[in-house]
């Protein structure tokens, strides 16, 4: 699991029949071990999902600091309900959380919210970045959107709070200037209805106003993690390791990463 070994290729080099060897790697998939929560008082979580080509979408809750998966569960959406009964889990196993970093999905910033209260919410600046980027696209047309691309550009090279000031001051000018432009309303004659005329620059500038709270927590504390990039990594040897076994079913694919989570978890205790 953790090598990219094929069941092919172990049966070449081990000797055994490859019909035996996957009789016995079924059922090792089937007995995955059950997970264990690490009481601790002060954790620094990310907290992110990813989606498999099944629809299937793995949540993490990542220990930053001691790099070690305290929580995941299987879903087909980041959803309120569950994401508030796993943060309740961890609190009832002792967990306390002094910062989690997240992409800002609104069902999880809720949850956070209602278990721990007193958390700090740090909103990944590299998450703002991109979708900013996608959506104003890779070469845009109008001036005052080519003006806050090059703004965005900067927010993941900010180190201090100097930086952060200028930043803040940059991007507060550009919107002082253009803001009869970004929020610039077009009406529908027939249906009454309205909406914003420059829709992904209107997008882009509200997700920045809605971060910017949450955005530079980690100049206060350096144990708080950024970015999730690092979530994103793990996801990335995860679902490469589960590519090189294509054939397995949804619920042994289930079984592959409850095992690979739990190897990589005990390669770090």
């Amino acid at each position: 699991m953790l090598e990219r070994q094929t069941l092919a290729l172990l049966a070449r080099d081990s000797g055994h029949g490859l019909t035996s060897l996957k009789r016995l790697f079924w059922g090792w998939l089937a007995r995955a071990p059950t997970f264990q929560i690490q009481s601790k008082e002060r954790s620094h979580l990310m907290i992110d999902g990813t989606y498999f080509s099944n629809g299937l979408c793995l949540v993490l809750y990542y220990d930053s600091d001691s790099r070690y998966t305290q929580l995941y569960r299987f879903s087909h959406k980041e959803d309120f309900r569950e994401m508030r009964e796993d943060l309740e889990n961890l609190r009832r196993m002792r967990v306390g959380v002094e910062s989690i970093t997240c992409d800002g999905q609104r069902s999880l910033l809720r949850a956070v919210r209602k278990v721990y209260p007193g958390a700090i919410l740090q909103r990944c600046v590299v998450h703002v970045h991109r979708q900013v980027c996608t959506w104003l696209r890779k070469n845009p047309k109008s001036l005052i959107s080519i003006e806050l691309k090059e703004i965005v550009h900067q927010l993941p090279q900010i180190g201090t709070h100097n930086d952060r000031l200028a930043w803040q001051r940059d991007f507060n000018d550009w919107l002082e200037r253009n803001r009869e432009y970004v929020y610039e309303q077009s009406l529908n004659e027939e249906t009454g209805k309205k909406w914003y005329t420059h829709k992904q620059l209107h997008q882009s500038a509200s997700l920045i106003l809605g971060a910017m709270p949450n955005l530079f927590h980690y100049l206060d504390n350096a144990k708080v993690p950024k970015t999730t990039n690092g979530l994103e990594s793990f996801f990335g040897h995860l679902k490469d390791n589960l590519s090189i076994h294509r054939g397995l079913s949804t619920e042994h694919r289930r079984q592959f990463i409850r095992w690979w989570l739990h190897l990589k978890n005990t390669r770090r205790t």
